[in-house]
């Protein structure tokens, strides 16, 4: 199997995203994150504006966090009053992360990309997780949010990471049942984590070929 694709979801300060680019520039490939709203601003023709506002109304949304619309793969059409829907702003999103996926090696990070593929025997699927004390830590040495109480912003973003996947998928985001590899950040380091992934896709190469 030539081509791999790498999804990373993660806990917020627990350096994910930095991981998962760190990842694809070792690997010579993409990694794709809040890009993917705009190529499925290009694919829909939607504003880019309402792809980047659907979070904010959802967190405003009272039965956000009962409700679910699982993600079934279809896109609703031009000519249908649900087309600028949160469903079909999710749809488009979806659209884009399978394409992706098809055209070649890449990152993935967020946007339940894990779900979506889910059913691909060549995508990795990664959660990285860290102890809370780690995450703040590493929240405050970037910066992130000065002036803020940054506790309570990384207890909200995971919470609301938390209810966006469960909504869209009707799975739990933290359940490590839903990934191929769950690592500690706070443990391995940043390279160490790296260093898994990398190990772990010549194994999942190694069967696929075996196949």
């Amino acid at each position: 199997m030539d081509k791999m694709v790498i999804t990373i979801a993660r806990q917020y300060g627990s350096g994910g995203k930095t991981i998962g680019q760190m990842l694809a520039k070792d690997l010579g490939i993409k990694a794709y994150s809040r890009e993917i709203l705009k190529l499925a601003s290009e694919d829909s023709g939607i504003n880019e504006t309402l792809f980047n506002q659907v979070d904010e109304k959802l967190k405003t949304t009272p039965l956000f966090r009962i409700m679910k619309k699982e993600y079934k793969g279809e896109l609703i059409p031009p000519e249908s009053e649900d087309f600028l829907s949160n469903q079909n702003l999710f749809n488009y999103q979806a659209k884009v992360i399978k394409d992706l996926a098809e055209e070649d090696s890449c990152v993935i990070i967020g946007r339940c990309a894990d779900f979506v593929l889910k059913d691909r025997p060549n995508v990795i699927r990664v959660f990285i997780h860290a102890s809370p004390e780690y995450c703040l830590k590493q929240a405050v040495e970037r910066g992130a949010h000065i002036g803020k109480d940054v506790e309570k912003f990384i207890q909200q973003t995971d919470k609301y990471r938390g209810e966006y996947y469960h909504y869209y998928t009707g799975q739990v985001w933290n359940d490590a049942r839903n990934y191929d590899l769950c690592l500690n950040s706070e443990k391995l380091g940043f390279e160490g984590c790296v260093e898994a992934i990398k190990a772990y896709m010549k194994i999942r190469k190694d069967v696929l070929e075996e196949k």
